[in-house]
C-alpha cells in the first residue's frame, strides 16, 4: 500500500506540474505585454520596467517558470494585477464557495443516483429499470448551463420559491443553504443519471456471481444479500467515478457561479480572464487542478484500500 500510494503522489505531482507548463505557456502567447496590460496603455516606459522586474517579466520564460513553481510550494501564487493583493489570500476567500456547492451537487446526486442505480439492477427489465433508463440518458443529456437557467426563471423568478443570485448573508446558515439549492440542483442533476449508470452495470455484473447466488441458496435475506454483498463490491467503479465527477463539477461551477452571481473559483477565472488578470488565472487554475487530482487520488487509494486486487496488481 505504501508504494502504491507513492507512485499515485509522484504521478499526482507530474501532472500539476505538467497543467502548470502548459498553463504558463499558453498565457506567454496571448498577444500583448502583461506590463502594459497591468498598468495600462498611458503607463510610462519607467512604470512598466519597474512592474516587469517585480513580476519577473524581465527574466527568460523558462526562468520564469521556475520562479513560479519555486513561489507556488511555499503557497506564494503572485500578486493580483489590480489590487496588488497576495493571489493566495484571493483564491482562499472564494474557494469555500465553491466546495461547499461541488459537496452539496455530488451529494445530493448520489443520495438519488446510486439507490436509483441498485433498484434499477435488482429489477432489471422491469418498469423501474426502464424509467431509470430513460431519465439517466434524460439529465445526462441537460448541459448543466441550461439546467442553471431554468433553474433560475422557473424556481426563483416565476414561482419565487428560491433567492435567485447571492451566496447568501455571512453567518446565516439558513440563508446561506436556500442560495445553495438552485445550483446545486443544476450542476448535480447530470451526475444523477452517471451513477444510476454505472450503479446499474455493476450490480448486474456482481450479482451474477457465485458468491451471491451461494449467499441467496444459505436464506439470507434479499436486502443482506444486495446491501451487504453485492453493492460493497458494485460501489468500487463508482468511487472512481465520483472521484471524476468532482472534477467535471468544478468546471461546471464556472456556469452556475456566473448565472448564479455567485463569489466562487469559477467565476473568479471567469472574471479574471476577461480582464487579462494572468496571477489570478495562473493561480485560481492551479488551485482548482490540484484540488481534482487530490480527489481523484482520494478515490484511488480507498479503492486500493477496499480491492487489495488493484494494488497488488502494480
Amino acid at each position: 500500500m505504501l508504494y502504491y500510494l507513492t507512485k499515485r503522489l509522484g504521478l499526482s505531482a507530474v501532472v500539476i506540474c505538467l497543467v502548470v507548463l502548459v498553463l504558463f505557456s499558453l498565457l506567454h502567447l496571448i498577444p500583448g505585454d502583461p506590463a502594459t496590460i497591468a498598468l495600462g496603455p498611458r503607463a510610462t516606459e519607467d512604470a512598466i520596467a519597474r512592474y516587469a522586474a517585480k513580476m519577473h517579466l524581465d527574466e527568460p520564460v523558462w526562468r520564469q517558470f521556475l520562479i513560479y513553481i519555486g513561489n507556488a510550494v511555499t503557497g506564494d501564487l503572485g500578486l493580483d494585477v489590480f489590487s496588488d493583493r497576495p493571489v493566495t489570500t484571493i483564491i482562499l476567500e472564494r474557494i469555500g464557495f465553491t466546495l461547499a456547492l461541488v459537496g452539496a451537487g455530488m451529494g445530493w446526486a448520489m443520495l438519488i443516483g446510486i439507490p436509483l442505480g441498485c433498484l434499477a439492477a435488482v429489477k432489471p427489465n422491469s418498469w423501474l429499470d426502464r424509467i431509470t433508463g430513460v431519465l439517466s440518458v434524460g439529465t445526462i443529456a441537460v448541459p448543466s448551463f441550461l439546467v442553471s437557467i431554468w433553474a433560475l426563471l422557473i424556481f426563483a423568478v416565476h414561482l419565487r420559491w428560491l433567492p435567485a443570485i447571492g451566496a447568501g448573508e455571512p453567518g446565516d446558515i439558513g440563508d446561506q443553504l436556500s442560495h445553495l439549492v438552485l445550483p446545486a440542483f443544476a450542476i448535480g442533476l447530470s451526475w444523477v443519471g452517471y451513477l444510476a449508470r454505472m450503479v446499474r452495470a455493476s450490480m448486474l455484473e456482481v450479482m451474477g456471481e457465485t458468491y451471491i447466488r451461494s449467499a441467496r441458496a444459505f436464506g439470507l435475506r434479499p436486502r443482506t444479500v444486495i446491501f451487504g454483498y453485492a453493492l460493497r463490491v458494485a460501489i468500487l467503479p463508482t468511487i472512481t467515478l465520483i472521484g471524476m465527477g468532482f472534477g467535471g463539477m468544478i468546471s461546471s461551477t464556472v456556469f452556475a457561479e456566473i448565472i448564479f452571481a455567485r463569489p466562487g473559483i469559477g467565476k473568479l477565472i471567469f472574471d479574471a480572464v476577461m480582464a487579462r488578470n494572468f496571477p489570478i488565472v495562473q493561480g485560481a487554475v492551479l488551485v482548482a487542478t490540484s484540488l481534482y487530482i487530490l480527489v481523484v487520488l482520494m478515490s484511488d487509494i480507498l479503492i486500493a484500500w477496499f480491492d487489495p486486487r488493484v494494488r497488488d496488481s502494480l
